[in-house]
């Protein structure tokens, strides 16, 4: 028995097919949103409550102390010792330089208030405690 169609040649398509790549583009979206939050904190810490402005960080440097007493500047351990070294250098370059400090609530005071010595010293003149906001209501 005869065919009834004839043979042609198939035609091409020359159009990308967009959907896998909105698809992709979604995904990567919600990736990064989901991931972001937990890389921007760092040093996991419990911060002391309190109300406070905000403050522009796009030129600031964050030192954490968590409750052990490890130090880290930028998320990067350091000893205590060469805090005033690191902060020297970097206001030597920037006399504007802003330092966050994030310190456990369990931390002792001490720590702190060392830390915020050797801040003096090294010629800090913006410095910033963080805080968790309150959760009072009128606030």
């Amino acid at each position: 028995m005869p065919r009834r169609t004839s043979i042609k040649p198939l035609r091409e398509i020359s159009e990308i097919n967009m959907t896998p790549l909105i698809d992709l583009t979604f995904l990567l979206l919600i990736t990064f949103i989901i991931t972001m939050p937990m890389v921007e904190q760092g040093i996991p810490i419990n911060l002391p409550k309190g109300h406070a402005q905000d403050m522009d960080q796009t030129k600031s440097r964050i030192i954490t102390l968590d409750n052990e007493g490890r130090l880290y500047l930028d998320n990067v351990a350091m000893p205590i010792e060469h805090l005033g070294d690191q902060i020297k250098s970097l206001t030597v370059g920037d006399p504007d330089l802003t330092v966050m400090v994030r310190a456990d609530e369990k931390l002792a005071y001490g720590k702190v208030v060392e830390v915020m010595r050797i801040l003096h010293d090294a010629n800090v003149t913006r410095l910033a405690l963080v805080t968790t906001p309150d959760a009072k209501p009128g606030r």
